[in-house]
């Protein structure tokens, strides 16, 4: 049990759709903090950098036209477990096979197009997040709702 953060990407699909709101709002009921968050494009070199793990399968140049198509919304999320629990608010790659309740579970259908990225570990959350994020782009506060979602020797892991 740890505090850390992690990165989330709500793709193109998901600012076409409407669902910038509804993403933020189900990290923030869970009681996760937002510690950064942003618009932006990505280039080229980003999207390698970001997905350097796909570069060698054959998807790789229509995910990253697709990812540049327009603009994402970034963000940074800060919690106890925060990867973990991220991804679980997330849910599975493949949309029509994500959990119900998940955000890809509720709103997606495609493996493609499924709405948000979220970091898979803490090494990939801390390199993610220094590809679209300035340090001084990233906010440390104290939330006045932590001492209800948190107890005190969970507070003091930060």
């Amino acid at each position: 049990m740890q505090w850390t953060q992690t990165a989330v990407l709500v793709k193109p699909d998901g600012l076409q759709r409407g669902l910038i709101g509804e993403i933020i709002n189900r990290f923030e009921r869970k009681g996760l903090k937002l510690v950064g968050i942003k618009m932006i494009d990505m280039d080229d070199e980003m999207l390698s950098e970001w997905y350097a793990e796909h570069k060698d399968k054959s998807f790789f140049g229509d995910l990253k036209s697709f990812m540049s198509s327009m603009p994402i919304v970034a963000m940074v999320w800060g919690g106890i477990d925060a990867v973990s629990v991220v991804r679980k608010l997330v849910g599975t790659t493949l949309g029509r096979e994500a959990e119900g309740g998940s955000i890809r579970g509720d709103f997606g259908m495609s493996q493609q197009f499924n709405l948000i990225h979220a970091s898979a570990s803490d090494e990939d959350a801390k390199r993610e997040i220094g590809i679209v994020f300035d340090k001084d782009e990233l906010f440390a506060y104290e939330h006045a709702m932590e001492q209800l979602i948190y107890a005190d020797y969970e507070r003091s892991l930060k």
